[in-house]
């Protein structure tokens, strides 16, 4: 069979998103060496990824995600290629796709979160891609084969919003890869980090809630000697929190590293007094496994997702609430027992997930249709 693979997306500089793309591709070359594979990617990501056997391909095109040309463009594309089945790893699939798909839908956050806070738009502009974005991630789930998704909370939120069959969707949890804790490596003088810190990875969207973490740490820092570190690529949404931590004289207490690689990532992980995750909804929640995996504790917000994925491995706090967010990132401070026993328990949680068992069930799912 041939199959494409929409890898537009693809690296890390595209959050969890690029993380998952990238690493289903890498486990796919370890498993399947009989299926042909096209990789799609943007100029901009096309040198990341290097096929690792011959039964896998790249191909360099130019419509970008969320425009209106990918819906004229990328069907020319898979037709040249003559593809028997497309795999699209976010639900912005093109409207005239012309060959069937699976179609992987991780979360509905627009769904929940239509909030022209989240644009950098007009807002009549911001509301029509909203009603867009409806259009089409309701349309990719019904003309799908199969719809593939990251958690089970994301599988019962598809079933009750876009009013799909559940046996039409399938959950592969996302992986985490234990070679990748490794030590990793980070001049903390470089980021003006000088401090214990508190850290969270991941955009600065408003549902990641960041603003009742800053407001949270603000509080802290008035009677602690910390430092919160903020990693993630900057846009828009991170430039206007940076805004609101100068208004605050929170400056050089609060820290935006940007997009950092991997070994700088790992180092940060490692050397933190803790990992706070506030984000009012996820799919999965990729950046707090990651950090239990390198052995962080972890206080989380006790909402969507998270308590499946992340289990007893970490203190969870009411996300709108910022004494309870104050509370939890305290008792860890205070409570070196409790601070190793869930590290401990976080190590046993990692080894739940997989990105081989991802790409295997995926790989299951390219098979049956």
């Amino acid at each position: 069979m041939k199959i494409g693979i929409d890898a537009r997306m693809y690296g890390t500089s595209n959050a969890g998103l690029g993380r998952y793309i990238e690493k289903l591709i890498e486990h796919l070359e370890k498993i399947d060496l009989e299926n042909e594979y096209v990789v799609f990617l943007l100029a901009e990501n096309f040198d990341q990824y290097q096929p690792q056997n011959s039964n896998f391909s790249k191909v360099k095109v130019e419509s970008r995600w969320y425009t209106l040309n990918e819906h004229w463009q990328m069907p020319k594309v898979i037709k040249k290629y003559q593809l028997e089945l497309m795999h699209f790893p976010h639900f912005n699939v093109p409207w005239f796709c012309p060959t069937k798909y699976v179609v992987t839908i991780h979360d509905l956050i627009m769904t929940h979160y239509p909030n022209s806070r989240a644009t950098t738009k007009l807002k009549l502009i911001y509301w029509l891609k909203v009603l867009a974005y409806r259009l089409l991630v309701k349309r990719a789930a019904t003309k799908a084969q199969k719809i593939i998704t990251v958690s089970q909370f994301s599988k019962d939120d598809i079933v009750k919003n876009l009013n799909v069959k559940p046996e039409k969707i399938v959950v592969t949890y996302e992986g985490f890869d234990l070679n990748q804790n490794k030590v990793g490596q980070i001049d903390l003088a470089k980021f003006g980090i000088a401090k214990p810190y508190l850290l969270y990875v991941g955009n600065a969207y408003p549902h990641k809630n960041l603003e009742r973490l800053v407001t949270a740490f603000a509080k802290l820092v008035q009677k602690r000697e910390l430092q919160l570190v903020l990693v993630g690529k900057r846009d828009f949404f991170s430039q206007r929190l940076e805004q609101k931590v100068n208004q605050m004289n929170l400056a050089g207490k609060i820290i935006f590293t940007g997009y950092l690689k991997d070994d700088e990532l790992t180092g940060l992980y490692e050397r933190a007094e803790m990992f706070v995750f506030p984000s009012l909804l996820e799919g999965f929640g990729l950046p707090p496994l990651e950090a239990l995996g390198r052995g962080t504790v972890v206080v989380s917000s006790n909402t969507s997702c998270l308590p499946e994925i992340l289990g007893s491995a970490v203190l969870y706090f009411n996300p709108l609430e910022i004494d309870d967010i104050i509370n939890k990132v305290e008792q860890i401070l205070d409570n070196q027992e409790l601070k190793q026993t869930l590290i401990e328990k976080g190590r046993l949680q990692t080894q739940k997930y997989s990105w081989d068992e991802c790409a295997s069930k995926t790989l299951a799912i390219y098979r049956a249709n």
